[in-house]
């Protein structure tokens, strides 16, 4: 891992700082449903093979859901697709978004577990 390419480390700095935004961040937690895994348990691996853990949304739904308008979700949505966060799937007239696949949910996961860890002191 100590000889990482410069090219790959510019992805990941690019990946990086589309999921960094708050907006996007609150559109990607919005397309995970952390109830339960496909497997019937509460997941933390993010290994999921059958990706129900995440689930589809409308723009409406989601600019719902995380309380922003319809043209902010609509936009944030296409930068998050433009960098392999979110995915989609069309039906009729609709446009459903999930999460692009596991890796994505587990980015999400360990980034949680990791502000939550500083914020309750633990190193």
């Amino acid at each position: 891992m100590k000889d990482v390419k410069t090219t790959t480390i510019k992805k990941m700095e690019s990946l990086l700082s589309t999921a960094s935004d708050a907006t996007r961040l609150k559109i990607m937690f919005a397309l995970l449903d952390d109830d339960e895994c496909c497997c019937g348990e509460e997941c933390e691996c993010g290994s999921c093979e059958k990706m129900s853990c995440m689930i589809e949304k409308c723009v409406n739904d989601i600019a719902n859901e995380i309380g922003a308008s319809q043209s902010l979700v609509s936009h944030q949505l296409k930068v998050l697709k433009d960098a392999d966060l979110v995915r989609t799937r069309k039906e009729k007239t609709k446009v459903y978004y999930s999460l692009s696949d596991k890796h994505v949910r587990l980015l999400l996961g360990v980034a949680y577990e990791h502000v939550m860890e500083e914020e309750n002191g633990n190193d």
